[in-house]
């Protein structure tokens, strides 16, 4: 549906995820990758989606060559587990202590999408509530050491065996957690198509 309505315009997604990418083939909507580079800083007084909100219009504004036929989309998510907002580890220790912060409790992950055209910007967001059961230093351990969770935030993948494995409840969209609340996404696109 949305390759039609949108057969005029040209998709931009400054994300280089794999995941965020396969989720707009799935949509089927056309589009090209164009990553530009960022330096994601925040200010320290932003909390949850005031942050990804921030860092996905941050994202847009690397890109001021924008056509009237084009729509940029970006993106950023974080974990944010008891306050603290947590990107994705930079080693195999920060990536263990993330996921034995987030052992036997519920954190949110938080996502937020900004589309931009030269004449318009719209930013929303998707949170959605996680919650791991007790996991063992060996889980943990097996989990970093077979699946190398360096590009993720918060260090894990629900869709990977530490969720098939760990999680034990969500609250809100799946998809979200993978790393695109695609409802959102098709919700916008199709009104941006239609303006």
């Amino acid at each position: 549906m949305l390759k039609e309505i949108l057969k005029n315009k040209e998709i931009i997604l400054a994300s280089g995820s794999p995941r965020r990418q396969q989720f707009f083939k799935d949509l089927h909507i056309p589009f090209k990758a164009d990553v530009r580079p960022v330096n994601e800083v925040y200010p320290q007084d932003l909390e949850g989606t005031e942050i990804t909100d921030y860092l996905a219009k941050l994202k847009a504004e690397a890109f001021n060559d924008l056509k009237a036929n084009q729509i940029l989309i970006t993106s950023d998510t974080i974990v944010s587990n008891e306050g603290i907002a947590m990107g994705k580890p930079k080693d195999t220790a920060e990536a263990k202590q993330m996921i034995a912060s987030l052992s036997g409790k519920t954190h949110s992950v938080e996502t937020s999408v900004c589309f931009t055209t030269i004449k318009t910007q719209k930013i929303v967001h998707s949170s959605t509530k996680v919650t791991f059961k007790e996991l063992s230093e060996e889980e943990i351990n097996f989990y970093v050491t077979n699946y190398k969770p360096f590009d993720k935030a918060g260090a894990y993948a629900i869709q990977e065996w530490i969720g098939f494995i760990g999680i034990t409840h969500i609250e809100g969209s799946y998809f979200n957690v993978v790393g695109l609340p695609t409802h959102l996404v098709y919700k916008i696109l199709t009104e941006l198509a239609s303006a």
